[in-house]
Formats: C-alpha cells, structure tokens, sequence
C-alpha cells in the first residue's frame, strides 16, 4: 500500500484509467450478452418453430440458424420496447460506460491522489495570508504532491525565520537609536556642567584661566568623544557590531579621565564620589572609549539611587582590569537578572527621563571584552556592580 500511495502522478493515472476502462469493456460484454439473449428469446416467441428445426436438422449437426426479427405490429408494446432497448445496449454500452469509467478514474484519483494535498496547501495559503507561520503540512506520500507539500513547508520555515529576523533587526535599530541617546547623554551632561561653571566664573571678578583653560580642554575632549562614538554608530547596524580600538591603557591615564568627570558629576548630583585606584605599574590592553562609556553608565545609575555616597575602585592588571562602583542606596530590587536587560526600570517616573538601557549596554560591553558586569547588594543593602574587562591582544 504504501509503494501505491508513492507512486508517481502519472503512473498513478495511467493505472486508474486502465482499470477503469478494463472494468468498462468486461461490464460492457456482459450487458451486451445479456442484451442479446434477451432480445433472442423475445424473437424466439414468433418463430415458426417446426420450419426452424427443419432448416437446422437439413443442415446437418452444429449448423445454427439466425432467429429473424419479426415485425413490430406482431410484438406487444413491452416485448417491442425491450428488444428496442437490447438494440441500444448492444450499440452504444461499450462508448457510455468507457465514459463514466473515465469519470470515474479521474473522481478517484482526485480524491485519492488530490484532494487531501490540495486542501493542506490551501489552508496553509490561507495561515500564511493571515501571518500564522506556527504550522506543518501533514501530507506524507512521496509523490509529486508531497514534495510539493515539502517545499511549502520549508518555505513556511523560511518565512518564519525571516520574520524573526526582521523583528530581531527592528529591536536591533531600536535598541541602538536608544543607545546612541543614553551614551550622549553623559558627555553632554559634564559639559553642561562645565559651560555652568564656566558662566559662573567669568561672571566673577577674579577668573583663574588655568581652571577655566582645563575646563575647556576637557570640554573639547568630551566632544570629541562624542563625535567619536556617533561616527562608530553611524557605521553600526547593531551594537554587537561594534569592532574594538585597542590601546594600552595606564592606572594614570584612567585614574585622569575618571576623575575629569567625578568633577563635574559628583557636583551635578551633589553627593560625594570616592575614588579607589590600586597602583601599578602594569598597562591593559583595551578600548579606552567603551570602557570609559561603561564606568560613565554604572557612576550615572549609582548617583541617581545612591542616597550621599557612591564609591569608584579600579584595579588594572595586565590580564584583567576590574571597576567596582557602590552606593549607599537602597540597593537593586526585585530579580537582578533582569536589571541588565534591554529598557529596563525599577520604578516607572526613572524610565520617563531614562531608557533603561544602562545596565543592558555595560554588561554588552563587558562580554564583548571578553568579561562579565556583576552585580549584588552589600550587606548594607546598597547596590554593588563590577565591570570586568579582559585584556584583548
């Protein structure tokens, strides 16, 4: 049965037809026998009967005489329509029933070999029309229509998976239009605070330029390192994509850049930042810029929920440079698995000024250099998160 159900379509049609038309002609033999016996005995009521067996004993043994049809005034109206009705089966039974054996063959084959394909195939049409891609063709057979039935599948599993691609890119674009907000945010805020500054002392009487000088050397650093990274974005279509400029990186050098900005932040939010750095004389090797985009995001997040403190240690190795940063706030809430997810709030007035993306793009940024962002809650139930950076050669 199952090499039956395989078959080809046209081998499948060629045996319908030929056992449909090998039915045709043996029922059409029969009813023309019948037809003709039929139609000999209702002759044979008017045959003279005593001349027809003397014509045939004259003959000698094995001869058969022809019955003569009598005349239709001498039949009754019954015996004249049967022997009318034989004359119509014996001529055209052969031509009738090798047309609805035909038919027959093609009904079958429609509803043995057909339907049940064309019905999946349908429906099917009809589930991707409406964006249902969560379904399979059930039809099994080998034949033309099952690898029919195959290839729409796999075109079903195509379409889905180009559809979560599509919805993977959208969130993509999304995230990075999100991030590109969230990293500016930063460097516009130190040089908000220093353009603060900078009107408060020239509004003065007494203006140190070497202050004034260093404020705005480190205003064009920070816009350069806004046009830096706009330009890195501009070139991204994920931030997973973004390459890595290595450098090596000094416990000075950090300790410089880092302190440039507690300057301007610690004031903005008014709390008091502590800085940590173990000395050594080792250098890592690293971007400079996302590990700087990642301290700026994790000191961010500590000054807003940090209560008066927020504590900065750094230590640099040549294999592994660690930045722990601590607040004395009420700590991380509810699952802290989640808190490095994509647009992510605690409390819903933090996500209207804030996309929630902080935490998500550190820890990002950390396994793309090889480390992790852990994160925990002290024992005085403030909030405790370590980047870890591994050393890329």
């Amino acid at each position: 049965m199952d090499k039956i159900r395989n078959l080809s379509i046209r081998k499948t049609i060629f045996i319908y037809m030929a056992f449909t038309l090998f039915c045709s002609f043996l029922l059409s033999a029969v009813i023309v026998r019948i037809a003709e016996r039929t139609q000999t005995q209702i002759w044979w009521n008017y045959v003279d009967k005593e001349a027809y067996f003397e014509a045939v004993e004259s003959e000698g043994f094995g001869y058969i005489a022809n019955i003569p049809r009598p005349n239709s005034y001498k039949m009754t109206q019954l015996e004249l329509f049967v022997s009318e009705l034989c004359d119509f089966l014996q001529t055209y039974t052969v031509l009738i029933l090798s047309m609805v054996g035909s038919c027959a063959a093609v009904f079958l084959f429609y509803q043995n070999k057909l339907r049940k394909p064309i019905e999946e195939l349908a429906q099917a049409s009809k589930k991707i029309a409406e964006n249902h891609l969560d379904f399979n063709v059930s039809y099994e057979n080998k034949d033309e229509m099952g690898v029919l039935c195959k290839e729409f599948e796999q075109m079903q599993k195509e379409l889905a998976q180009n559809n979560q691609i599509l919805w993977k890119t959208i969130e993509e674009e999304k995230m990075l239009r999100a991030a590109i907000a969230h990293d500016i945010r930063a460097p516009l805020s130190v040089l908000k605070g220093y353009q603060e500054m900078l009107i408060e002392y020239l509004s003065s009487e007494d203006i140190d330029m070497e202050q004034a000088m260093e404020m705005l050397s480190e205003s064009g650093h920070q816009i350069e390192r806004m046009d830096t990274f706009v330009e890195a974005m501009r070139k991204l279509s994920s931030l997973e994509n973004r390459k890595l400029t290595l450098e090596n990186i000094s416990a000075k050098q950090l300790e410089e850049n880092i302190r440039a900005e507690l300057a301007i932040l610690g004031k903005e939010y008014r709390k008091q930042c502590i800085l940590q750095i173990l000395e050594s004389k080792e250098e890592f090797c690293g971007d400079k810029e996302i590990i700087l985009e990642v301290i700026e995001n994790l000191l961010l997040n500590a000054l807003r929920y940090g209560k008066q403190q927020v504590t900065i240690m750094v230590k640099i190795r040549y294999a592994k440079l660690s930045i722990c940063i601590s607040d004395d706030g009420n700590g991380f809430q509810g699952d802290i698995e989640k808190i490095t997810e994509a647009f992510y709030g605690q409390n819903l007035k933090d996500s209207l000024k804030h996309a929630g993306l902080g935490m998500y793009i550190s820890r990002l940024y950390c396994e793309k250099h090889g480390g992790k962002l852990v994160l925990r809650n002290d024992e005085q139930k403030g909030a405790v998160v370590t980047a870890i950076f591994c050393r890329i050669a």
